[in-house]
């Protein structure tokens, strides 16, 4: 099976309030973005395809791609408007893939080990996304922030990235949206579930990966970063 990574790092993360693109951010002495790579870099993950903005294509070819070594990165390709646009952006650069894993570059506290993970899943299933259950209760809110459900906590999980498919079937569900520009799509499995095979609706698979896997947002998160970091000997 050939396994195609698609990582995203064109944002900006406003929300960090930094002058510096988020993963950027030098965290222990590496980029924030360095340390999923080097997950990625050390999987079975056959090749890498980083979508990154066209202003940084210099910085990353010299200051992380020829500095650390990452061999399995093969494209660069540009972001576009919305994060669904950098996907399609990068599945039109996939040339031969079974499986396409697609990833937030701020995640960096993905582990190589978590990644073989997901995809020996996919020996077995059609379609495996990271998650956790919530450990909150959730509340359903109308416009004026009025309580109007209360949902079972127990069938409620938050979803993570990587997010794994085969690659025909979401290049396909990724087509058919890009000619709707749905702007409520807010996750690759989204595309699946609302544009994809309606068989398929039922066949992804929420796979339990680990609450450490966060989404860098803001400065709270790369003290967490850094301490887990640390914790693992980094």
């Amino acid at each position: 099976m050939r396994n195609v990574a698609i990582i995203l790092s064109a944002g900006k993360g406003t929300r960090m309030e930094s002058s510096i693109s988020k993963q950027y951010i030098d965290v222990l002495g590496k980029p924030v973005i360095y340390y999923t790579l080097d997950a990625f870099e050390n999987s079975i993950v056959d090749e890498i395809i980083l979508v990154i903005s066209e202003q940084d294509r210099n910085y990353v070819e010299e200051t992380i791609i020829k500095k650390y070594g990452f061999h399995k990165i093969k494209h660069l390709v540009f972001g576009g408007k919305e994060r669904y646009h950098s996907v399609y952006n990068a599945l039109k650069q996939v040339e031969a893939a079974d499986n396409v894993l697609i990833h937030d570059g701020a995640r960096p506290l993905i582990l190589s080990g978590q990644i073989d993970m997901l995809l020996s899943q996919m020996k077995t299933y059609k379609a495996c996304i990271a998650g956790m259950p919530v450990k909150d209760t959730i509340k359903i809110v109308d416009e004026n922030k009025y309580v109007t459900d209360t949902p079972e906590r127990s069938r409620i999980w938050q979803v993570q990235t990587p997010q794994v498919f085969r690659y025909p079937e979401i290049r396909k569900a990724y087509e058919k949206m890009m000619s709707d520009e749905n702007p409520a799509v807010t996750d690759d499995a989204m595309v699946l579930e609302m544009y994809g095979d309606p068989d398929l609706k039922k066949e992804i698979r929420l796979v339990e990966l680990s609450y450490e896997n966060i989404k860098v947002t803001t400065k709270e998160d790369l003290v967490f970063m850094k301490g887990i970091l640390l914790k693992r000997g980094w």
